[in-house]
């Protein structure tokens, strides 16, 4: 079985100096139903509060699944789904990740990503499952009233000039099949 979109809780131990934590192990997420392995790892910090990075996805067949965490700061993370006939097509779910609780978000293939910084200096570090092939990189606009994001609307956003470009959903269509699995959050520790 697969995983949906799953909130990977941290498991840390702490002692007097700190605490340490397995940041990854395929083991463990192969145990949860993990069905792919990550190739790639990629790491973005973003100075100001209120930036934006996304709403992006590739499209099969270079489609991929990620496997994001905040290691500084703050950020609201946003997926959208975007399989053709799922029951929640369009939904956005926004999921708190910081690096306090060190908790990680996997997204499947299927669902357009991004986030905003909540906090200065937000340095969020993911794992891809296909490199980057810029002929299926795509899209979805932050600000499409159809995705319900309105309470992470902020004054004076800051986007790139490639995300402020992305097109609404409706010019979107629907990239990716269905899998029978309804877009919910779940956890696993």
């Amino acid at each position: 079985m697969s995983l949906g979109v799953t909130l990977i809780r941290a498991r840390r131990f702490a002692d007097g100096r700190g605490w340490f934590e397995e940041s990854f192990s395929a083991a463990r997420l192969a145990a949860l139903g993990l069905d792919h392995d990550f190739i790639q790892d990629n790491l973005s910090l973003s100075l100001s509060p209120g930036t934006v990075r996304g709403l992006h996805f590739q499209r099969p067949p270079h489609a991929q699944a990620k496997l994001v965490r905040c290691v500084t700061g703050a950020v609201d993370d946003v997926v959208v789904d975007l399989r053709d006939g799922s029951p929640t097509f369009g939904q956005a779910l926004v999921i708190r990740l910081d690096a306090e609780a060190g908790d990680q978000l996997y997204v499947p293939v299927g669902f357009a990503h991004g986030f905003i910084t909540l906090t200065a200096d937000a340095r969020v570090a993911y794992k891809v499952s296909a490199p980057y092939a810029p002929q299926a990189e795509d899209g979805l606009a932050w600000d499409d009233p159809a995705l319900g994001l309105g309470k992470l609307q902020v004054a004076g956003a800051i986007l790139s000039d490639r995300d402020r470009a992305w097109s609404p959903l409706a010019q979107i269509g629907a990239p990716f099949a269905y899998d029978g699995r309804p877009m919910a959050l779940e956890t696993a520790s």
